[in-house]
């Protein structure tokens, strides 16, 4: 792989200029990538100048440098062609439809042109590798980095190989994601939906189903869960909470003392769907929010930054005390 500011990636091309390309595209240029956005879009270039300057400041303020994404620079190209864009270049991000008649056709294309040592990578939320991969010579050199959205500035990044991916494609995967500071987790075999979005899929049905028999509101059950287990798990995830909370012998005590009412829970778990009436009670309630869907975005990336900022405070200290 190439050798540019971060060892052993220079050059990446990000396939699909939306909403999650162009969050890419800033993270690899705030990293000092060379990046060609390929969207066959004629208004690609323009959309995704405008995203690189909406995010700049975010990344500004995590300490990146946002030279690239805020002025010309030779560092950012378009090239509709996928053939073109994406020859001697160290990584390439997919981020196409969610449909596998695209992302089959694309990830061959992706393949016959890229360098036979590039990383080649799909953003995709739910497609498999296995599935993805079918028209490919080679399936096992594609690998899933599904991102958290904004992918600029939530940190996850579920590695998923498929059964025939290359062990070092995975490795490589990692290795390229943590340059560019994110922290990838290895997913042992393939499941629909991943890990995030199936645990984020159940908090929502749940949700849904209490705002639908009117036991709270949307903006009471968000409070509910950022000043309770939102504010938990942003420290520590589901099984150490309950491992701390079980006993001196933490989540065995927990099991034996708590585990039979939390089981009971699961039995009456609501079962939502989103029906005419569903959806218009969800959207109406959603109007309720306290501002435009862009004031609410720059707010949460606000909070976001400081909430990283002061884990990070807190997880370099950790590492300091003896």
């Amino acid at each position: 792989m190439g050798t540019g500011g971060r060892p052993g990636y220079h050059r990446a091309t990000v396939v699909g200029g939306g909403v999650i390309g162009i969050s890419w595209t800033a993270l690899f240029l705030a990293h000092g990538l060379e990046v060609t956005v390929c969207d066959p879009l004629p208004d690609v270039a323009e959309r995704v100048r405008a995203g690189l300057r909406e995010i700049a400041p975010t990344l500004a303020q995590l300490g990146l440098s946002v030279d690239a994404l805020t002025g010309s620079t030779d560092a950012l190209r378009f090239d509709p062609e996928v053939a073109s864009a994406v020859a001697g270049v160290d990584v390439v991000q997919e981020n196409g439809p969610e449909r596998p008649e695209v992302k089959q056709p694309l990830g061959s294309a992706i393949e016959a042109s890229a360098p036979a040592n590039a990383l080649l990578a799909s953003s995709s939320s739910g497609i498999p590798a296995s599935v993805m991969s079918q028209a490919m010579r080679r399936p096992g050199r594609l690998v899933v980095g599904h991102p958290f959205n904004p992918p600029h500035l939530v940190p996850l990044v579920e590695v998923v190989p498929s059964p025939g991916t290359d062990p070092g494609v995975v490795e490589a995967a990692v290795a390229f994601y943590r340059a560019m500071g994110k922290q990838p987790q290895v997913l042992s075999r393939e499941v629909p939906g991943f890990v995030a979005n199936r645990l984020q899929a159940a908090l929502f049905r749940e949700a849904v189903h209490l705002v639908a028999q009117g036991v709270v509101t949307e903006q009471e059950l968000d409070a509910v869960v950022t000043h309770s287990i939102g504010m938990r798990w942003a420290v520590a995830g589901p099984f150490q909470t309950f491992h701390l909370g079980g006993g001196p012998r933490g989540l065995a005590d927990f099991i034996v003392h708590l585990g039979p009412a939390t089981e009971a829970l699961w039995a009456i778990l609501g079962q939502a769907h989103l029906d005419a009436d569903t959806t218009r009670l969800l959207t109406t309630q959603a109007e309720h929010f306290g501002g435009t869907v862009a004031e609410l975005a720059t707010r949460r990336d606000q909070a976001q930054i400081r909430l990283m900022q002061a884990l990070g405070e807190l997880r370099t200290a950790e590492q300091q005390a003896p």
